[in-house]
């Protein structure tokens, strides 16, 4: 079972303008501009209300995903700002605000980052897939688009927990160290099925612990 090298988040480029009306009435004028109501906070700083374009801002976490990094350009300055909460409308879907949180090149970051497993594991096995994201500490200008972990030929037994999986380099685990990943377990068979929850035959019981490993 190995960990699969993982690509980092990409920089990108936005300009962002500052805003000077709050309240839901101006939000909905900013919305209404084709653009996004932000707030970039951090390092001890006033918060900045901001608007972004709403069609880049959208491509943007469409192929970089909820942890881009961007540089944004604010009038004459330019700030490096990380992707940390983007609220959607619940039914039209469309981009209503986001947070961004200040950093400075170097500087570590707490993010959850997705974990997907590849490969299968011994034949008649069924998965229990408890975590699908590892949060991690990491720099913000490394962060992992996803971390990828196989299991493949994984025995029926088998457990992983978060500790096992290989970070990128450079990353530290926040998760705890023993939370279950994904579980190997025998698959029922159709008897068992059929059972609606009885005792299965012994036979079958003994074939279903055959190879398993811890």
């Amino acid at each position: 079972m190995i960990s699969k090298e993982s690509t980092t988040v990409s920089e990108v480029r936005l300009a962002a303008e500052q805003r000077t009306e709050f309240g839901k009435g101006a939000a909905r004028r900013t919305r209404r501009a084709g653009k996004i109501p932000a707030v970039l906070y951090g390092h001890g700083s006033d918060p900045k209300h901001l608007a972004l374009p709403a069609l880049e801002f959208a491509r943007v976490v469409r192929e970089h995903g909820s942890n881009a990094v961007l540089t944004l350009n604010i009038g004459n300055g330019i700030e490096l700002a990380l992707t940390k909460t983007v609220t959607t409308h619940p039914l039209k879907n469309y981009i209503e605000h986001v947070d961004l949180l200040l950093v400075k090149s170097g500087e570590k970051v707490t993010v959850d980052v997705p974990l997907t497993l590849t490969g299968d594991a011994e034949i008649g096995s069924l998965l229990t897939h408890d975590l699908s994201t590892l949060q991690i500490e990491v720099e913000a200008l490394h962060i992992p688009e996803g971390i990828e972990f196989s299991i493949a030929g994984a025995k029926i037994g088998t457990q992983i927990q978060a500790g096992q999986i290989p970070l990128p380099a450079g990353a530290t685990l926040v998760t705890d160290p023993e939370a279950l990943v994904v579980a190997v377990n025998a698959a029922p068979t159709a008897e068992q099925m059929d059972s609606e929850g009885g005792e299965a035959p012994a036979a079958e019981s003994t074939e279903g612990e055959n190879g398993s490993e811890g």
